[in-house]
């Protein structure tokens, strides 16, 4: 089935928690799902389980070791920075051609659903030349927009809509994940949000009691659904 790039708004708008529910829901359904996130910053190798990589794991219902964290996330860094800086400062480079290699090897292997976490958001530099749109232009699959319910959120989703869509990068839904600090509840932030992307599916995820929530946006994203549903 195709594949999706999960991407943000920014950094700490809640990609992770967001992939690692979707598959937890997906499994917990019954579905093969899995999940990698080939570049990660702030990475402290000697506390794993606490990574993005390790919620992953646990979503996935498999151990977090040295193994599997480098089998989902091969492009580790210590500093928690933007990829571009993380790796100069390690004396390291990306290359988006062995990402790209990368992720359409995993997504080939991959039974059922699939996710690509990306990192921070949707603009974020790899190197000096190329950002996380581009890494989702170049695999041509569909994106998952998480954004947050802060103050703003609605000009910054909307911002990052234009530069995706600007590549011709289908999203095929926005996942607004509660913040800590909501000036509205978040179905109201959906609702004037959708007068602007009326096409595009949005999701409300709610910080407490959210199993349901999770459930119809995997399902939403299942290979049960028509192809005019999930693109």
């Amino acid at each position: 089935m195709t594949p999706y790039f999960v991407t943000a708004t920014g950094t700490d708008i809640g990609k992770t928690y967001v992939t690692a529910g979707i598959i937890r829901a997906a499994r917990q359904a019954g579905q093969d799902a899995m999940g990698i996130k080939p570049i990660m910053s702030g990475y402290n190798e000697f506390n794993p389980e606490a990574s993005d990589a390790g919620a992953l794991l646990a979503a996935m219902g498999k151990p977090v070791t040295e193994q599997t964290i480098a089998a989902i996330s091969p492009w580790r860094f210590t500093a928690p920075l933007s990829p571009d800086m993380a790796a100069s400062r390690e004396k390291r480079s990306l290359s988006l051609r062995s990402i790209l290699t990368f992720c359409r090897i995993a997504a080939e292997a991959a039974p059922g659903l699939m996710l690509i976490e990306g990192v921070g958001g949707a603009m974020v530099p790899l190197d000096n030349f190329y950002t996380v749109r581009d890494w989702i232009s170049a695999l041509e699959i569909p994106a998952i927009l998480v954004a947050g319910t802060y103050l703003g959120t609605i000009s910054h989703t909307l911002t990052a809509v234009e530069a995706l869509q600007a590549r011709q990068v289908t999203i095929s839904a926005i996942v607004l994940s509660e913040s800590l600090s909501s000036p509205v509840p978040p179905d109201e932030t959906a609702y004037a949000m959708a007068k602007f992307v009326p096409r595009i599916p949005i999701f409300t995820i709610p910080r407490h009691n959210n199993e349901t929530a999770f459930k119809r946006l995997a399902w939403a994203l299942s290979p049960h659904q028509p192809a005019a549903v999930r693109a």
